[in-house]
């Protein structure tokens, strides 16, 4: 019994052409899946997609724009001529940006929550409908620890926008795990990308103090979701759904005046 095993499952994957989602893309492939590759960057998704197809499982690239509920109807319907069944969404894709609450303008924060709220939504619509025409299938979403804790520095239209995906991820869950769908979020801290790598070399000094609040004691990396990709679309979470999944070394459950314990300290002498 091989509770992992995706053979003959179809997922599809946003954001395929790097990061999470190309990690969560070659996870699945290797269990068995083929994948629907989504992502603007077209040629990463085509050179993710050549990996796929070594592994010896189909691959459909999509560059549909995924903040747009009209463009990801269309890529469904190719899904379905192409495949005829989706089995697993990794919703990962989507933009944000960084401003001041005071510096915020409307319409930046309705491009932000178009791209990580409506645009998530009309994926996992899209996705839940057929799968609850066949009576199976689960979705990943990606929020972010931005959903359940502050940040600060900018992220507040970040953090709206996470905070709906996360109770999204709730509603959809108790609305269809009757129906045999289960929806799960994935909630990381730092996992280097080209972006934060921009921004860590920009301050030298962002690097430590993220890791002050990762006992972990590092970074996370794209390969950090390839078991957890596989664990949720396959049989072995059949039981798991409307969960909340951090994936951050440790972040959020070490109080904010917790020392990591791979840094030093002092024991108070004996009395």
């Amino acid at each position: 019994m091989n509770l992992f095993d995706l053979s003959g499952r179809v997922a599809v994957v946003s954001g395929a052409a790097q990061g999470l989602g190309q990690a969560t893309v070659l996870a699945l492939a290797d269990s068995g899946a083929d994948v629907v590759l989504v992502d603007r960057n077209r040629d990463g998704a085509e050179q993710t997609a050549a990996q796929v197809r070594q592994l010896g499982r189909r691959a459909l690239v999509s560059d549909c724009n995924v903040s747009d509920p009209t463009a990801i109807a269309t890529l469904f319907s190719q899904v379905d001529g192409e495949f005829g069944r989706v089995d697993f969404l990794g919703n990962i894709a989507g933009d944000g940006l960084l401003a001041r609450p005071e510096e915020l303008t409307i319409a930046d924060l309705q491009r932000v929550l178009q791209n990580l709220v409506v645009g998530r939504f009309a994926m996992c619509q899209e996705a839940g409908r057929r799968m609850l025409a066949q009576g199976r299938g689960s979705i990943m979403n990606i929020g972010s620890l931005a959903s359940t804790t502050a940040l600060g520095r900018g992220h507040i239209a970040y953090s709206m926008a996470m905070g709906a995906v996360v109770q999204m991820t709730r509603e959809l869950s108790t609305e269809w795990s009757h129906r045999g769908v289960r929806v799960n979020a994935v909630l990381p801290a730092q996992v280097m990308n080209p972006s934060l790598a921009e921004r860590i070399e920009l301050d030298p000094t962002l690097e430590s103090r993220f890791l002050g609040g990762i006992p972990a004691g590092r970074l996370g990396q794209p390969r950090d979701i390839m078991g957890l990709a596989v664990l949720l679309a396959s049989d072995a979470s059949a039981w798991i759904t409307g969960a909340l999944i951090p994936m951050d070394g440790g972040n959020l459950a070490m109080n904010f005046g917790g020392t990591p314990g791979h840094k030093p300290y002092v024991v108070p002498p004996a009395k």
